[in-house]
């Protein structure tokens, strides 16, 4: 069966490649045998092809996500049903066309778009765990995110508008602000110098206690700004090769906390799963939809990895 590699580390233009390699085993007790339908190219991805963020053992098939399709169940499997689709766990290696996964943690997708549910295993996740593994948060309560018009962001703001919170969305591109307020969004404002003053403007001093960063660079004071006495600011990604601009005399006058974040720190079946199933309604409904700008079979790789350097969400269609 056919499945993308790397050999090394490096540039994903020399090092990704697709390649033979040995059907998996039958699935053993509480595991399932399953086919790869769709996985998104991430550029968490291409940060694992360079050895940037981690070093797993060589040679590696990538693929952070997916969705896939039960071919066979083993032994003790309650549950699951061949045919059923389902969310492959995070960091199983998405990109070949068929493995073996345990079975715990997974569950039967409603009928939808298999695009998007390809979509739910990171995504949603970082947003549900950001919006409640950081600070405490009331029905009410603001927050603020730049790059809203992005996959988290997204997550972000179907997800806080189910949990009863209110999202004030700074983004880059003008011509998606009417679609975030309709799919949820309370407040939408360009990135930009003015959006400080004329955010506060619509809300007044109502309380902000989380920010979500994803861009990094001089902009995260506009989220400071905005935060509220005793906030948080996260950041779980970042698109400007350059720090994170923080003012002392804001952080230690707001009396605020800053961290970073990655879902894979959190346990998979206690924190990870939940809010995948929080999340999959959404899907199933059209209330969280990511816009896909391209999907490639595996053997067009190298495309694919061209498109997500220009920008937009690519898919990788594994199933052959």
């Amino acid at each position: 069966m056919r499945a993308i590699q790397i050999e090394q580390f490096g540039d994903p233009a020399q090092v990704l490649r697709v390649v033979d390699i040995e059907e998996p085993p039958p699935p053993g007790p509480h595991e399932v045998l399953v086919s790869v339908e769709v996985s998104p190219l991430n550029k968490h991805d291409l940060l694992v092809v360079r050895g940037v963020l981690t070093q797993p053992s060589l040679p590696h098939i990538p693929g952070a996500e997916g969705v896939a399709r039960v071919l066979a169940t083993g032994p003790e499997v309650d549950g699951l049903q061949v045919g059923d689709l389902v969310v492959l766990p995070l960091y199983a290696g998405a990109w070949r066309e068929r493995l073996v996964v345990a079975a715990e943690g997974l569950f039967a997708l409603p009928a939808g778009d298999i695009e998007q549910y390809s979509m739910l295993g990171s995504n949603p996740p970082t947003a549900g765990l950001m919006l409640s593994e950081c600070t405490p948060l009331q029905p009410g309560d603001w927050v603020v995110q730049n790059a809203a018009n992005s996959g988290v962001g997204r997550s972000l703001i179907a997800l806080a508008k189910l949990r009863g919170l209110k999202t004030i969305n700074l983004a880059r591109d003008d011509a998606t602000f009417a679609e975030l307020t309709e799919v949820g969004a309370d407040v939408v404002h360009g990135d930009d110098p003015d959006a400080v003053g004329d955010v506060r403007a619509v809300i007044g001093d109502a309380r902000v206690a989380l920010a979500v960063d994803s861009v990094g660079g001089p902009v995260v004071a506009r989220l400071l700004e905005l935060l509220s006495d005793g906030g948080w600011l996260v950041s779980y990604s970042w698109a400007r090769d350059e720090p994170m601009w923080v003012d002392t005399s804001t952080l230690v006058g707001k009396h605020l906390t800053v961290r970073g974040f990655f879902v894979g720190d959190f346990d998979y079946r206690d924190k990870v799963v939940p809010v995948i199933r929080e999340a999959a309604p959404l899907v199933a409904d059209g209330s969280l939809v990511v816009p896909v700008a391209g999907v490639y079979p595996l053997e067009h790789i190298q495309d694919a990895v061209q498109h997500l350097l220009r920008g937009g969400k690519i898919l990788l269609k594994v199933a052959g």
